[in-house]
């Protein structure tokens, strides 16, 4: 790794005891937090595997998503508020530059199709230049972020939640940076509702060599 880092993927994480609380009615509070750990141990694996990333931080509150991280490599950021998925971003952001990162990608614990491949070809197309850049992933429904990779890190203040892939649009145009959508199958498909989980059992069913760790989890709810 180079002394300066190119590119650090920050990773916000709820506690795993209270994350996906609308899946409550499908699935009991120990599957939530189970599968919740393998999905970001998923995202962990393709993250490491992934050449164009020189770093992770997992942004938590959790000491059993801390141990999980360093059981993948990553760094942690201490995040005792967790106040909302955008503000963990920043405190990413903002330990990613005190480390000297040029670009960051921001990444959801929930994706664990993630397919590093996939990932090193966005990231390679998209490398850092001097003109600030934003590129955005949008989820399988075309209206919501599933990822940010911004050059400069600060190039924009990120606002996940409803609409946010127009609102990220329109921060990178208003900050004068370069926007690019890019959809990446692998990153489209996050897990909050039971619709999300059952279209993720039938995009893994199809894929291969990828979220192990997912694929165990739902072939023991009976899902795969």
């Amino acid at each position: 790794m180079s002394a300066a880092l190119r590119t650090i993927a920050v990773l916000p994480v709820k506690r795993f005891a209270v994350a996906k609380a609308r899946l409550a009615t499908d699935l009991s509070s120990g599957t939530r937090r189970a599968l919740v750990e393998a999905m970001v141990t998923d995202v962990l694996v393709a993250l490491r595997r992934a050449k164009e990333i020189d770093q992770v931080l997992v942004v938590t509150g959790d000491l059993a998503v801390e141990a999980v991280a360093h059981g993948y490599d990553a760094h942690t950021v201490a995040d005792p508020e967790e106040a909302s998925h955008s503000a963990a971003a920043g405190l990413g952001i903002a330990e990613a530059v005190a480390r000297g990162a040029r670009r960051v990608l921001l990444v959801p614990g929930d994706t664990p199709a993630l397919n590093p491949l996939q990932l090193d070809a966005l990231l390679a197309r998209t490398a850092p230049d001097p003109q600030p850049s934003l590129v955005v992933v949008p989820d399988r429904h075309g209206d919501g972020t599933n990822a940010l990779a911004l050059s400069p890190p600060q190039v924009i203040t990120p606002a996940f939640g409803p609409g946010s892939r127009q609102i990220h649009e329109d921060a990178g145009a208003a900050a004068g940076a370069q926007v690019r959508v890019e959809e990446l199958p692998s990153l489209a498909l996050d897990v909050d509702t039971a619709e999300d989980l059952e279209a993720l059992r039938l995009a893994l069913a199809d894929w291969h060599g990828n979220a192990a760790h997912t694929r165990g989890m739902l072939s023991r709810l009976g899902r795969l």
